[in-house]
């Protein structure tokens, strides 16, 4: 699951017609051109969750065509010429097991929900791939006038996956289905129980992009790194532990100009310094 905020919480991706599209357009773009499958993207206005299948280990450069793409399109249409997304890095948080793949789309999904803004996730008016998703369809997007040359693709096709590794399609899609219909109900109890409203479709879109929320937002929490049964989680941990040393171990000898050689999974140093990997 990948996720990332605009700078200064902004709602620099605040639902319009033009926002909708291209971010559709970019996200598409990205996932062609590196081999991503995508199974769900919701963008709320100022960050977004996407769900994605990276089958050839291509997650870094995806992300950071993805995000470049949005940020220089957003701007172009914003008329700005600072930082699109927050300083942080964007989240990625690997999913070791099929339920927590459903835990996430859930997640994913019902934000807008959780959030108050709307009371249904089909009522959300921005990015929002929900019902693509339950339908198993693809999502078409046109070139955005505003930034993209006419070399690009007039138009791109989003297609949602849902990988064979997670079984049955239809059997997915029932369950989160079933999990964003008792978050629905839940939150809705909640709102009955305390007189609590939602913001609403009509005046989030009458939100201005310059706005941010004026919620307190906690810092310094743990951004999670792997999600999934604890059984999966403390290996995945001790794997990573074991990449970290062996890249450090590496990295030391390479800046003193002995024969070094980083474990597989190094992506900076072997696309900018042409390191060496350990083979697959």
């Amino acid at each position: 699951m990948l996720t990332r905020r605009c700078a200064q919480r902004m709602f620099l991706l605040r639902p319009d017609d033009a926002t909708n599209n291209a971010f559709i357009y970019c996200l598409a773009l990205a996932a062609i051109k590196f081999g991503v499958d995508v199974l769900f993207t919701l963008a709320e206005s100022n960050h977004h969750h996407t769900i994605i299948f990276d089958r050839h280990g291509h997650v870094s450069a995806f992300l950071e065509h993805f995000h470049k793409l949005v940020a220089r399109s957003q701007n172009a249409l914003r008329g700005r010429w600072e930082n699109f997304w927050a300083a942080q890095e964007p989240c990625v948080t690997r999913l070791l097991d099929r339920d927590a793949v459903i835990d996430k789309l859930i997640y994913a999904a019902s934000n807008p929900v959780k959030d108050r803004l709307v009371e249904r996730v089909h009522h959300w008016p921005g990015v929002n791939t929900w019902s693509a998703f339950i339908h198993q369809q693809s999502i078409k997007a046109t070139r955005p006038r505003h930034f993209f040359r006419a070399s690009m693709p007039a138009e791109v096709t989003l297609a949602l996956v849902i990988p064979p590794e997670l079984g049955d399609a239809a059997e997915v899609v029932r369950e989160v289905r079933q999990g964003v219909q008792t978050i629905e109900e839940q939150v809705r109890t909640e709102r009955m129980a305390s007189g609590a409203g939602v913001i609403g479709r009509r005046r989030v879109l009458e939100q201005s992009w310059k706005d941010s929320p004026t919620s307190f937002e906690p810092r310094r929490e743990r951004r999670p790194r792997f999600a999934g049964a604890l059984h999966v989680r403390v290996p995945a941990l001790a794997s990573y532990r074991s990449f970290l040393w062996a890249y450090k171990h590496a990295r030391d000898r390479w800046r003193r100009g002995l024969e070094a050689v980083f474990p597989v999974g190094t992506y900076w140093l072997t696309r900018f310094a042409r390191v060496q990997v350990a083979p697959t």
